[in-house]
């Protein structure tokens, strides 16, 4: 069992920056992958970002030089970095672990994540 928590989120100014940290309970961290979510009000979960076991990230187009996922496995935590915030990157950001046995695999489709955070809001303004 898993347990995520996450941190940094609030409220900032379109351009401004954010730093979300999840933090991940148990002593095995290293072997789960790690992804970020958004859910925006009113819309579906929609995939962010993820991090494979080796440490190799992917990024929704909408976020690709902007957005920056991280791991730090000797805190068993996962961090994304958001600069250049718009408007439209508001929304509930939730962290997800999926225990993975290759550590290659980056994990984009949410159904396949074991664990989830209760989530950190997000709100940028115009």
């Amino acid at each position: 069992q898993v347990q995520l928590v996450e941190s940094g989120g609030g409220l900032v100014q379109a351009g401004g920056s954010l730093r979300l940290s999840c933090a991940a309970s148990g002593r095995t961290f290293s072997m789960y992958a790690m992804g970020w979510f958004r859910q925006a009000p009113g819309k579906k979960r929609d995939f962010v970002a993820a991090i494979s076991r080796s440490g190799d990230g992917i990024y929704v187009d909408s976020v690709k030089g902007r957005f920056t996922i991280s791991r730090d496995n000797a805190k068993n935590t996962v961090y994304l970095q958001m600069n250049s915030l718009k408007p439209e990157d508001t929304a509930v950001y939730y962290c997800a672990a999926e225990f993975e046995r290759s550590f290659m695999r980056i994990v984009t489709d949410q159904d396949r994540y074991d664990y989830w955070g209760q989530g950190t809001q997000v709100t940028v303004s115009s």
